[in-house]
């Protein structure tokens, strides 16, 4: 997942709606599928559990662009970008890392442990991490370090970021119709699809995204069309059976194209609420990240819990970890997490 919370005074709720409706989605994804067996890809939740963390990348490129457009102007700029990233990302996930590790009761091997908790495995080895999920934030790491590049090439040359651009689009292409095989299980191509240059080009779209769409207002009904035909289409289009074939040939270009107009209808929509419902997908958002990469643990957790029981069904472990996992991340997020982010802050000031 890759999952960025921008600062308060720069904050988008509408983007925090849509970072914690996917985290929801994903984790869903992941309790039916682990209690009920594998989703296919013409289920709702199948593509969700897929292209859930593709909304997060570009989310990510998106709201980073969103606070950071303005900020990159020396090293100094960029270190205290880095620091912070480092703060927001780090502590959870080493906290996860050691859970599982502890769950497992399995120490990985050496080389593993250093690529997992220096990050590293993003970048030299990024099918091999600990924890379910934790793919997407090795990609994430490998993001940011380009981040700035990115930043400071778009800012002095439009067109050598337009070449860029077009550079990381034919990547995409090449693994969407070359490298994955759509003959083959993605569980068993699963180092191919993970690699942080097929993902790549979702971060930089959200990054184009912030640019384009910072200065061109859209209208509340086009959001909402935006929205609804977007959704839609992400439902009901025919694919084939299998996962594999969502993110093969046309189908991976048609799915990310909605993940984008998806994240184009979020941005900077400024809709009244309920007070309730506002709180509710506000706190879900925050505590996105929690719920990203806690969920696998509080699963195993409840599992292991219930299990001292004589008969509990599938029914009540699916509603009993969702409830958990919504009530934890979000104490988490407010203590744990919080706690880092006032300390990267604090840090990258001193700098």
């Amino acid at each position: 997942m890759g999952e960025t919370v921008t600062e308060d005074r720069d904050r988008l709720l509408s983007l925090d709606y849509l970072r914690g409706l996917a985290a929801l989605g994903i984790m869903v994804f992941h309790y039916t599928s682990w209690l009920h067996g594998k989703l296919g890809g013409q289920s709702f939740l199948g593509r969700v559990g897929v292209y859930g963390v593709s909304i997060f990348y570009i989310l990510s490129g998106l709201t980073l662009y969103y606070v950071y457009r303005e900020k990159f102007h020396d090293l100094n700029s960029i270190s205290t970008f880095f620091i912070k990233r480092f703060f927001r990302i780090y502590p959870l996930l080493w906290l996860v890392m050691i859970s599982t590790i502890l769950l497992n009761r399995n120490l990985p091997p050496l080389q593993e442990l250093f690529l997992n908790f220096t990050g590293l495995f993003g970048f030299l080895d990024w099918d091999s991490y600990i924890g379910v999920g934790v793919w997407s934030i090795g990609n994430e790491l490998t993001f940011y370090v380009a981040f700035p590049f990115f930043m400071l090439t778009l800012k002095r040359s439009g067109l050598v970021f337009t070449i860029l651009g077009l550079s990381i689009f034919a990547i995409y292409l090449f693994f969407a119709f070359l490298i994955i095989d759509p003959a083959t299980d993605l569980s068993d191509q699963w180092r191919n699809y993970v690699n942080p240059l097929n993902q790549l080009f979702l971060f930089f779209s959200g990054i184009v995204v912030g640019h384009i769409f910072t200065q061109i207002p859209i209208s509340t009904a086009v959001r909402l069309f935006l929205m609804l035909s977007s959704v839609l289409i992400f439902i009901f289009v025919p694919t084939g059976v299998e996962v594999v074939d969502t993110v093969f040939g046309i189908n991976r270009i048609v799915f990310t194209a909605l993940c984008i107009i998806i994240c184009i209808a979020f941005f900077n929509f400024n809709v009244n609420l309920p007070p309730g419902l506002q709180r509710l997908l506000s706190s879900l958002g925050e505590a996105s990240y929690s719920v990203y990469l806690l969920h696998p643990v509080v699963y195993r957790l409840v599992g292991t819990f219930l299990s001292k029981f004589t008969v509990i069904g599938p029914s009540t472990r699916f509603g009993i970890s969702i409830l958990v996992t919504l009530v934890g991340g979000y104490l988490v997020f407010n203590t744990f997490e919080r706690h880092f982010m006032r300390l990267g802050k604090s840090v990258s000031a001193r700098w």
